[in-house]
């Protein structure tokens, strides 16, 4: 026979889990009361005026299962430093997919591929442009551009990215070049009929329907010189400095992204976010826990940096809803 100490004994312990259990859910944002709205989970976000965060992958399908409920918002698929390997992208988003979906409810985070298509000129950014077709196919959310130096080059890579259809902005950045064939698996990454992937495969903000993010590095003096002219281009999405490659180009060797940054590199990093902002862009810099509500106070969109104690942190700040 219970007594009634044992029966308050229980009691007590039920309520301190209950409190345990609200004390958690409190500090979590509702997992399953969240619908997604759309595919790209960035562009939901950034819509809402939400700070997006990311982390880095290089791997096959077991690092697709692994980063499939990543802390991150998205994922940049690094292949400018790594072998070129789209079998390897591929199973990649194959492992996201599995692995999924995300607790905001999104099929899979957000991908952006980096690639060593160089934007210095038209006809380097043209011996490159195959790459982007590839990776696109393998059902990405974006692509970033590096050494984003001409302005010509970095049309053709908006270009590039779109099917010949779409027609806001064609007559300032051209005809798209995405063909028919490319849309069959990345439909199935995206969980959507090929139809619709057709439809929804367009740069936004350019094309308020559209899922893919582009973005540009302007990230050495060079391409410093010319971003006016380069983040006026219609259909990009975000940009960056590069800070260790600027630094690299005004001769440092430390290649810090981090502060205390050389005075030239800050200087660039001003000069972009300036210019992101009168072009309607979003902004990408480092962001770590200690100055990650200042660098979204600057104007930071995009947190870089790799941390989740980070994105957590601004996250808290700018009460962010969706979960992650």
């Amino acid at each position: 026979m219970h007594t009634w100490t044992d029966r308050r004994a229980v009691l007590a312990w039920l309520f301190l889990m209950l409190t345990t259990c609200s004390a958690i859910a409190a500090e979590k944002p509702d997992t399953v009361a969240w619908k997604p709205k759309r595919i790209n989970k960035c562009i939901e976000l950034l819509e809402q005026g939400q700070p997006i965060y990311y982390a880095e992958a290089y791997g096959g399908y077991e690092e697709g299962l692994r980063m499939a409920q990543t802390w991150a918002d998205y994922i940049v698929f690094d292949m400018e430093h790594n072998p070129v390997d789209f079998g390897l992208l591929r199973d990649f988003m194959r492992g996201l997919v599995d692995g999924g979906p995300t607790p905001s409810g999104h099929r899979t985070p957000t991908v952006i591929a980096i690639l060593p298509v160089s934007g210095a000129d038209l006809t380097t950014f043209k011996g490159g442009e195959w790459l982007i077709q590839q990776a696109l196919a393998q059902g990405v959310h974006g692509v970033e551009l590096i050494r984003a130096r001409d302005p010509v080059a970095v049309k053709e890579f908006v270009r590039v990215c779109r099917y010949p259809f779409q027609k806001k902005g064609a007559e300032e950045v051209g005809e798209g070049l995405r063909g028919w064939g490319s849309q069959k698996f990345a439909a199935w990454v995206w969980g959507v009929g090929e139809q619709e992937y057709l439809r929804k495969a367009d740069v936004w903000p350019l094309n308020p329907e559209g899922e893919l993010m582009l973005g540009v590095k302007i990230e050495d003096r060079h391409a410093l010189a010319n971003a006016e002219q380069t983040l006026a281009v219609p259909g990009l999405c975000f940009a960056e400095h590069g800070p260790r490659d600027m630094g690299l180009s005004y001769g440092y060797l430390e290649g810090r992204a981090d502060p205390p940054v050389p005075p030239e590199v800050q200087a660039a990093g001003d000069l972009v976010l300036s210019l992101c902002k009168r072009y309607g862009l979003f902004f990408l810099d480092n962001v770590l826990p200690d100055n990650v509500v200042q660098q979204i106070q600057r104007g930071v969109m995009i947190g870089a940096g790799r941390r989740r104690d980070a994105a957590e942190a601004g996250r808290r700040y700018t009460n962010r809803k969706m979960p992650w």
